[in-house]
C-alpha cells in the first residue's frame, strides 16, 4: 500500500469512528427512535458517499416501511412512511432469511421487482446491515450507489455497525416504555387495593362496629328498665364486636399476614392452604428465612393464584410447589380448572408478572383451554441480587 493510500485509509477510519461515536452518544441520551433513525441514515450516507441511505422496518413478510431517509441531493429522499416491497431478492428479503450484512454489486443480477425499481432510479449497487431485536430482523439500514465502483470496500459491514446502534436505541426505547407501563399498572393496582380496603372496611368491620355502638346505647337504656333485657342486648353487642374484630383480622391478613412476618414463608403458606376455598396440595422446601420482599412476593403469588383458581377457573384442586436452591427460589402453582385464562399484561394474571418482575424475578403462565392453568415463577432469594442480575 502506498503512503498516500495508507493516509487515506486512516482518514476514513477516523471519520468512521467519529460518526459511530456521534450516533452512540445520541443513543446514550435516550432520544426518540425517530431521531436516531434520521441521524443514522444521514451519517451512513455521508460517510460512505452514497446517493441514498435509508432505514426500513419490516411491516410484514411482503412489505417494509421507510422509517428514515437521506439523499445526497441528486435524488429525492424516499418519504418516511413509504412502502418498500420485499420480494426475497433485495437486501431486506435476503436478511430475513439469513440475518447477516448484504452487499449487492449489480441489482440486475438480483432481479425481481426491487431490481427494476433500482434500475429506474439509476442505482446499481447497495449494501445493508440488519437491525436484529429479540432474535428477529426488525429492519435494516441500507445505502445505495450508481455504480459498484463507487461502493466502498466492506460497506456492508460498516453499515451493519450503525444498524447495531439502531437496535440498541429501539431496545432502550421499548424498555423505557415497558418500565413506564409497568409503573402505571403498579400504581393502578395499588389504587385498586386501597379502594378495596376502603370498601371492606365500610361494608364489613365498620358496619359491625356501628351496630355494636347502637346496641350499647340500647343497653344503657335497658339497664334502667330491666337487667334481663340488658343481657340480651349485651350479647348482641358482643357478637357484633367479635365479628368486627374478625373482619379486621381477615383484612389485615390480606394486606400482610403477621404469620409471614413472624414465622416465615413455609408456615404462612400452610395457613393459607388451610383457609383456601379449594383443596391445596402443598410442598415447601425452604430452609430458614429469606428476604422479606421475596417471601411477600411468593406468598401473594400463591395467594392470588389460588383465589383465581377457585373464583374464575372453577378448579377442584390446586398444587403448590415451592423450593429454594442457592440464590434462586422456584414457585409453581397448578390447578385443574377450565384454563383459557387471559395472561396478557393488564389482566389479573398480568399483574402477577409485574409483582414478580418488580423483585427481579420471572413468571411464566400457561393456560391452555380445558387443561388448567400453571404459573411457574423463578425468584431470587435476595431482592437486590435479583435486580442487579438483570
Amino acid at each position: 500500500m502506498r503512503p498516500a493510500d495508507s493516509d487515506k485509509s486512516l482518514e476514513q477510519l477516523v471519520r468512521e469512528h467519529a460518526a459511530l461515536r456521534r450516533v452512540a452518544t445520541l443513543v446514550a441520551r435516550e432520544p426518540s427512535p425517530a431521531e436516531v433513525f434520521e441521524a443514522v441514515a444521514r451519517e451512513v450516507g455521508t460517510l460512505l458517499g452514497a446517493r441514498r441511505a435509508q432505514l426500513v422496518r419490516v411491516a410484514s413478510p411482503e412489505e417494509g416501511i421507510v422509517a428514515a431517509s437521506w439523499s445526497d441531493g441528486t435524488l429525492q429522499p424516499v418519504p418516511v412512511g413509504h412502502p418498500a416491497p420485499i420480494d426475497g431478492r433485495g437486501v431486506l428479503g435476503r436478511m430475513m432469511r439469513n440475518p447477516r450484512p448484504v452487499r449487492i454489486e449489480d441489482w440486475d443480477e438480483a432481479g425481481g421487482g426491487v431490481a427494476a425499481l433500482m434500475r429506474s432510479l439509476g442505482i446499481r449497487a447497495g449494501a445493508a446491515g440488519p437491525i436484529v431485536i429479540g432474535g428477529r430482523v426488525w429492519g435494516a439500514v441500507a445505502a445505495v450507489w450508481s455504480d459498484a465502483a463507487d461502493m466502498p470496500a466492506g460497506a456492508e459491514d460498516r453499515v451493519a455497525a450503525f444498524a447495531e446502534l439502531v437496535a440498541y436505541a429501539i431496545e432502550n426505547a421499548e424498555a423505557r416504555d415497558e418500565i413506564a407501563a409497568s409503573r402505571a399498572r403498579l400504581v393502578e393496582a395499588a389504587d385498586e387495593a386501597r379502594r378495596r380496603i376502603e370498601r371492606d372496611l365500610h361494608d364489613g368491620a365498620q358496619q359491625r362496629l356501628v351496630a355494636a355502638a347502637l346496641e350499647l346505647t340500647m343497653l344503657e337504656q335497658q339497664l334502667e328498665r330491666g337487667p334481663e333485657a340488658a343481657k340480651a342486648v349485651l350479647a348482641r353487642a358482643r357478637e357484633q364486636l367479635d365479628g368486627g374484630l374478625s373482619d379486621l383480622r381477615d383484612l389485615a391478613r390480606g394486606i400482610h399476614p403477621s404469620v409471614l412476618t413472624d414465622r416465615g414463608l413455609a408456615v404462612a403458606l400452610e395457613a393459607l392452604a388451610k383457609r383456601a376455598p379449594v383443596p391445596v396440595e402443598l410442598r415447601v422446601a425452604v430452609n430458614g428465612r429469606l428476604d422479606q420482599a421475596i417471601e411477600a412476593a411468593a406468598y401473594f403469588l400463591v395467594s392470588e393464584a389460588i383465589t383465581n383458581a377457585a373464583k374464575h377457573a372453577r378448579a377442584e384442586s390446586v398444587r403448590v410447589d415451592v423450593e429454594a436452591n442457592g440464590d434462586t427460589m422456584h414457585v409453581t402453582v397448578a390447578d385443574d380448572g377450565v384454563g383459557g385464562a387471559e395472561t396478557t399484561r393488564g389482566s389479573g394474571l398480568g399483574g402477577l408478572i409485574d409483582r414478580v418482575e418488580a423483585v427481579g424475578g420471572q413468571l411464566e403462565i400457561t393456560s391452555p383451554s380445558g387443561d388448567g392453568t400453571r404459573l411457574s415463577a423463578r425468584l431470587p432469594t435476595n431482592v437486590l441480587g435479583g435486580l442487579n442480575g438483570r
